[in-house]
């Protein structure tokens, strides 16, 4: 079968490589109908060290169960399933406390020796806990969106809740990427009277106005934090969003919530200590957030993908077969596709 394999900063290929099969009896083998490229991805892109042997990629799928093992009891062949993009268990104290991706048998997809998921097929672990089985089959119309239930419509709606966003609060969102504009659709649903959205790119501040926006921000640093002040009456928010990663935007993201207020931070950090911890100790702001367990979300979210009352595909504003995967990290790198989704 063939597969996305990066073997070093800007070497992204796509192979031929052994079939994904069955290796554990609670194992399940999907064919996958649409994956993406993350902006998680984007890191090694950057970053990785030349490898001779690579590593599959991608932590994001949709698709069809094909094969399942010998202990597998929810799952079954022709089930059509979100793939979020940490597996679990489903049976750990993390699992039942809905915290999969701290599974203590669990992990993600695309590291040590379970292969990622921008290829024609994956193996999945602990089917039963990992794999999210919708009755019905979806229509095409709502496959963009099923998809963002595997990764960024989860993170950001997890941004939002660790954000304590609620009705009558003014939320900003921190990152114009495919996550922070899933974080204001979460804000929106979850009843934000204000939503500010602190981002650069015209195409992706006007999707997120589209998405619930009521407020942009364009500039950084202070001007921003001042930016934000002014558009909250010199207070700040009562719920950030932090959907980027880098230092500086968690330093803005500190700096522009209000005492007492709640940041929610789901960007995979780039820097080893917390900026700004002194405002956010004297203001008594409330930090949290992590790696989201959107497995635990598919429940409450799919309704409203199915409805159509939340629309996260539109994020995805590519599409490509496999053979397109190394221009669509190029793309993505440079700024020019908000997201890519892979039709193998």
């Amino acid at each position: 079968m063939r597969a996305t394999v990066i073997h070093g900063a800007g070497d992204v290929r796509i192979e031929s490589v052994p079939d994904a099969t069955i290796v554990n009896p609670t194992d399940a083998v999907i064919r996958v109908t649409r994956a993406c490229i993350c902006g998680s991805d984007l890191w090694p892109y950057q970053s990785m060290k030349p490898s001779a042997t690579g590593q599959r990629i991608g932590h994001e799928a949709i698709g069809v169960v094909e094969a399942i093992g010998r202990d597998v009891r929810t799952i079954k062949v022709g089930d059509f399933v979100v793939m979020p993009f940490a597996y679990s268990d489903g049976t750990c104290t993390f699992c039942h406390e809905h915290l999969h991706t701290s599974c203590v048998h669990g992990g993600f997809f695309g590291s040590g020796d379970v292969a990622g998921a921008q290829a024609e097929a994956v193996r999945v672990p602990f089917a039963d806990g990992t794999l999210y089985a919708l009755k019905a089959r979806a229509d095409e119309a709502s496959m963009a969106s099923l998809l963002t239930l595997s990764d960024v419509m989860g993170t950001g709606h997890h941004a939002a809740r660790m954000a304590q966003v609620g009705p009558g609060k003014i939320a900003a969102v921190v990152g114009d990427g495919a996550v922070g504009l899933c974080g204001v659709i979460a804000a929106k649903r979850l009843g934000a009277e204000q939503i500010i959205l602190l981002g650069r790119h015209p195409d992706r501040t006007a999707l997120g106005r589209a998405f619930g926006a009521t407020d942009i921000v364009s500039a950084r640093g202070d001007e921003a934090v001042a930016r934000v002040r002014e558009l909250t009456g010199g207070f700040g928010a009562h719920s950030v969003l932090e959907c980027v990663g880098h230092g500086e935007s968690m330093n803005t993201a500190i700096l522009i919530t209000r005492p007492g207020g709640h940041v929610g931070r789901v960007g995979v950090p780039q820097e080893a200590s917390l900026p700004s911890s002194m405002p956010a100790f004297f203001h008594n702001i409330t930090i949290g957030g992590g790696p989201a367990p959107v497995r635990a979300y598919i429940d409450e979210l799919l309704p409203d993908v199915l409805e159509g009352r939340i629309d996260p595909g539109r994020v995805f504003d590519r599409v490509t077969g496999l053979d397109g995967v190394p221009q669509g990290y190029r793309d993505m790198n440079d700024r020019k596709a908000i997201k890519v989704m892979v039709n193998p």
